[in-house]
């Protein structure tokens, strides 16, 4: 008797990400061939099925224009938000026609990307299909590889496919331990440790919060305006006159390396920004927040051994290359 390949290939999961860390997630843990549809925004890796994640059809869009400066987008969003609106709508029509058994969103930012009520109503006009809703909540560092694991055991029950999410996850954590750099360098010596400022937003300002300032303090600094586990704050030029941080690096939700340069020409034309002592120093760093710091998924160790580079200026990993920050 013939296998029934029909059975086989329905306990294949069909998975639609919502936001792009879940997409870096599946991939990860090896179900890139699994994803059937994405965000607007997922852009990472490259390839998912063999295939342009390009490729992959598109489950969402915004519900405003995301070109202009940092003040416009912050006035447009905040519009939408005043008014009780969505930021982003969910695509039903295409979810409809790719039926997919998983779809994974997050309930941590309703600016980030669709909301988990916004995925809740589509999935309820849904009626025919059982689909499995997983949502991220990360804040700290703990959460993504708490999220790591749930998403792992969402797609598949076999112990053989936990094990190996298991070990993905602890080898990604490793690479967070504490790490030995060289004496001339080393984080010991370093006393105090350099007080840095994590830009998440420039007009108005805000500071990273949630997993970044761990982030810091692996690489040696000490955050000086964001805290950890809690959601990034808005603050005051005076909030960042008072800190007078050693480093500001600038990470804006969102931004690429170009995009985080254009916000941060904007922000120095401020007379309180020639007086920090950043500033003076030549001590202000971009970053590619988009690609990384801004998205809680695998990428993070990444982010980490970023920081330690800017800090240390030294690499915490031999084999990354200088990519993803400039200095400014």
């Amino acid at each position: 008797m013939e296998p029934n390949t029909t059975t086989e290939k329905s306990a294949k999961p069909r998975i639609v990400s919502l936001i792009p860390s879940a997409t870096e997630i599946v991939a990860k843990l090896n179900y890139g061939d699994c994803l059937v549809g994405r965000s607007h925004e997922c852009d990472y890796p490259m390839t998912v099925r063999g295939l342009p994640i390009g490729d992959l059809p598109v489950c969402t869009e915004p519900k405003f224009d995301p070109v202009g400066t940092s003040a416009q987008i912050h006035g447009r969003v905040s519009e939408l938000l005043a008014s009780a609106l969505s930021v982003y709508r969910v695509k039903t029509e295409v979810l409809a026609e790719l039926r997919p058994t998983h779809i994974i969103t997050q309930a941590q930012c309703e600016v980030c990307a669709v909301s988990l009520s916004d995925v809740e109503k589509a999935v309820a006009e849904l009626t025919s299909m059982d689909i499995q809703v997983v949502s991220l909540q990360p804040e700290c560092l703990a959460d993504v590889w708490d999220d790591m694991t749930r998403v792992a055991a969402a797609l598949s029950e076999s112990k053989k496919d936990q094990q190996s999410a298991a070990a993905i996850i602890s080898g990604l954590k490793k690479r967070l331990q504490p790490v030995e750099m060289p004496v001339d360098i080393s984080v010991e010596i370093i006393e105090p440790r350099p007080k840095v400022a994590c830009i998440e937003w420039t007009e108005p300002l805000m500071a990273a919060g949630n997993w970044v300032p761990e982030l810091v303090d692996w690489a040696g600094g000490t955050d000086c305006l964001g805290k950890a586990g809690r959601h990034s704050a808005w603050i005051s030029w005076e909030d960042l006159q008072a800190a007078d941080p050693d480093v500001i690096i600038v990470m804006p939700c969102g931004y690429d390396l170009a995009q985080a340069r254009q916000a941060a020409k904007e922000i120095s034309a401020q007379a309180a920004w020639q007086q920090l002592r950043a500033v003076e120093n030549g001590r202000v760093y971009l970053t590619d927040g988009n690609q990384y710091f801004n998205r809680p998924g695998p990428r993070l160790v990444e982010s980490g051994e970023i920081l330690a580079e800017i800090i240390w200026g030294e690499k915490a990993n031999g084999d990354r290359q200088f990519v993803g920050w400039e200095v400014f």
